[in-house]
């Protein structure tokens, strides 16, 4: 890949496919194709095949998606299943009928089975059951890996999987039913502080374990793994599909994550933890030896990506 090659992002609107689009930008590539979803409908395999070749689209990095948090993912089980199915298979089939040099397809480490070692490593991929609250989510994300699987072995389709941890940072998604945990604190906090409230509550009893990467980490991430040869990908991930999880090492409990964004933002009240709601997945972080071995580190802690996360704010 150069400079000068016709890359597609899929989702270029998004968390990650923004940090995707402004990284790659600053790193000076000139021929970046993005649209927007009410122009071109990216579950409908013809006019993504279209499109794509009519950009001469070389290179696809997929980062659209249907995502949420865990009320999201509970309460639109069939919703997240299906608007997933159909986003993938109609981008990877139009990869596979273009010959793309490269497509990288985004997981997420929710799909790992709920109860295993941690830090995970991606060899643990459907060695489980799944968490009931983002099943729908996450078998089409599952659905998605083993259709790049099939394509990479049966069709020789160049394709990569990346798995990032926790994914926030600029451009996330502040709502209330689909804010993933970090906007959806931000968010609480923000309003208790505005109306002067005197506690904010959090789901759950605040023990559950998470690990976060800002976003732009994990776009560096994508850029190395686009631009790393198939031949060492399937070398690093022991002569295998290649599947690589991206995550910073770093753990905090929801409690802790809470208390360091209450501070951030100088909230005066208290904060209730209720247990009559679930904890979720009560531990989950990546082993990263994988891209460790393409010589990718992070380079923003939790504390430096929510700093920027507030200025974007403006708080």
């Amino acid at each position: 890949m150069n400079k000068l090659s016709n890359i597609f992002i899929a989702g270029h609107n998004g968390l990650v496919g923004s940090a995707v689009y402004r990284i790659f930008l600053k790193k000076g590539y000139k021929n970046l194709h993005v649209i927007s979803k009410k122009k071109l409908d990216l579950k409908n395999y013809q006019k993504v095949y279209n499109y794509l070749k009519k950009k001469k689209i070389e290179y696809l990095v997929i980062c659209a998606a249907l995502a949420g948090g865990i009320l999201a993912n509970t309460r639109y089980q069939v919703e997240f299943f299906n608007e997933n199915i159909m986003i993938q298979n109609s981008l990877l089939n139009v990869a596979l009928k273009l010959k793309l040099k490269r497509t990288i397809f985004l997981g997420t480490s929710c799909i790992y089975p709920h109860k295993t070692n941690t830090p995970i490593k991606e060899d643990q991929l459907l060695t489980g059951k799944l968490h009931n609250s983002n099943e729908g989510y996450a078998m089409a994300k599952i659905a998605g890996i083993k259709l790049c699987e099939a394509l990479y072995n049966q069709y020789n389709l160049d394709v990569a999987v990346v798995m990032p941890t926790n994914v926030y940072g600029i451009n996330d998604r502040y709502s209330k039913e689909r804010s993933h945990v970090i906007p959806a604190l931000v968010l609480k906090f923000l309003k208790a502080k505005s109306q002067n409230k005197k506690y904010v509550e959090i789901w759950g009893d605040g023990s559950p374990e998470r690990e976060f990467i800002y976003s732009d980490d994990l776009a560096e991430a994508i850029h190395i793994v686009l631009n790393s040869s198939k031949r060492k990908l399937f070398k690093i991930c022991n002569n295998n599909f290649p599947i690589l999880n991206v995550g910073t090492g770093d753990i905090f409990s929801i409690k802790n994550l809470a208390n360091i964004i209450k501070r951030k933002i100088n909230y005066k009240g208290k904060i209730f933890f209720n247990k009559m709601y679930p904890n979720g997945v009560m531990k989950k972080d990546l082993d990263v030896t994988r891209m460790k071995k393409l010589n990718w580190r992070p380079k923003f802690d939790l504390n430096q990506g929510l700093d920027l996360v507030l200025k974007e704010l403006k708080i």
